[in-house]
């Protein structure tokens, strides 16, 4: 089947800075424990010339995002982050209300910077803060305490940040539903604008794969699940992605783009990007290569793999993003991102309908409540 792209869609930046104080035990990304010194400037001079190299597929676009991860990207200097967005600037531009987002651990050291970050550019923080109950965080190996956690929100707001997401863990090794809830009523109480609500997962590659804790049962899982959303809904932070609450006007643009399946550059050790291509008709992904050491070390010219997105595989690339969401996604979105028409989907449509899985109307492909309950199960429908 041929492609019909017409134009790329939105374009963001993410920036991947992998080192960490300490390595989490539950934490299966591209992280690594930071030695004596890191190496910032050579990181920085390295991460610039890759999103030169990488400048042409911006197409002419400006950047609505960027996305500090990590890592701990606060492990670097206020001036180093700096250099890196006057340099975005300067290689893409930016829209006028560009999201400059960057994720921080409520550490002391990194406290200290957020001033900083604010006069840098960064107008987002995401606060790692995991749990607010000592016990919990002692056993989720982070090296902050409550306290900390607490210290942390306020030095943001402090510092000028009235946007800061806030990530929590629920489904913790002896966690009751009470406990969860204390640490979501924290996060409401000192005024996020955005909560990451996830369940504790055990994933291959981790310290917990190799001798996993105690989780709680099912049924209390469940019971926390229910409970915390409910404590959510009721202040207002509505639930717009699986693990994603906002108040109203407060979604994360960045992750507003990777769901309604935008397109984003990809520059630092292990970074993936995806890219629409409508001279070529392609769209391809990227993805750099991940030891920092290898990073720093390569040539630019194998710095990179590209790779196009095969075209069997576009509706459900497609549909793994926009159903996330809870509103669902744009019906032509669907066409005008993928290059393929609405009839490429037709038949797999009406079966999910029939099945009470999927919801469509002139605007939206939505998963129903059953559906979002069971979304691996609905994806599977478009395989």
């Amino acid at each position: 089947m041929l492609l019909q792209l017409v134009k790329p869609p939105p374009l963001s930046l993410y920036v991947h800075i992998p080192w960490c104080v300490r390595k989490c035990p539950y934490c299966d990304f591209n992280s690594h424990a930071a030695g004596p010194e890191i190496p910032e400037q050579a990181y920085i001079k390295r991460l610039i010339a890759d999103l030169e190299q990488d400048q042409p597929w911006a197409q002419g676009r400006k950047l609505t995002s960027i996305f500090f991860g990590g890592g701990t990207p606060s492990l670097f200097s206020a001036a180093g982050i700096g250099q890196i967005i006057n340099a975005a600037e300067r290689i893409v531009g930016f829209s006028n209300d560009i999201e400059i987002t960057l994720e921080a651990n409520p550490g002391t050291v990194e406290q200290e910077k957020f001033s900083g970050f604010h006069s840098a550019g960064v107008n987002r923080l995401s606060i790692g803060i995991q749990s607010f109950n000592d016990a919990h965080l002692l056993k989720l190996g982070r090296i902050h305490d409550g306290t900390q956690a607490l210290s942390a929100i306020r030095t943001a707001k402090q510092a000028g940040f009235e946007n800061f997401n806030l990530d929590l863990m629920h489904g913790l090794s002896g966690q009751t539903l009470a406990e969860a809830n204390a640490d979501i009523q924290q996060a409401i109480d000192q005024g996020a604008k955005h909560i990451s609500w996830y369940q504790l997962t055990i994933e291959p590659n981790t310290e917990f794969y190799s001798r996993p804790p105690q989780l709680p049962e099912d049924d209390t899982l469940a019971d926390i699940q229910q409970a915390g959303m409910a404590l959510l809904d009721k202040h207002g932070y509505r639930q717009y992605e699986v693990s994603a609450f906002a108040q109203a006007g407060q979604r994360s643009q960045h992750n507003m783009n990777y769901w309604q399946f935008g397109d984003y550059l990809g520059i630092g050790a292990g970074a993936h990007g995806k890219i629409t291509l409508p001279e070529q008709q392609h769209i391809i992904r990227s993805s750099k290569t991940r030891q920092p050491d290898n990073y720093l070390s390569r040539a630019m010219a194998t710095l990179a793999q590209h790779k196009p997105i095969l075209t069997d595989e576009l509706a459900m690339e497609f549909m793994m993003n926009g159903l996330r969401l809870r509103e669902g996604v744009q019906t032509g979105y669907f066409s005008a991102r993928t290059g393929l028409p609405s009839s490429a989907i037709e038949q797999q449509v009406k079966k999910l309908q029939s099945q009470g899985l999927l919801e469509v109307d002139d605007q939206q492909f939505r998963a129903t409540h059953l559906g979002y309950q069971f979304l691996n199960s609905l994806l599977q429908g478009f395989t």
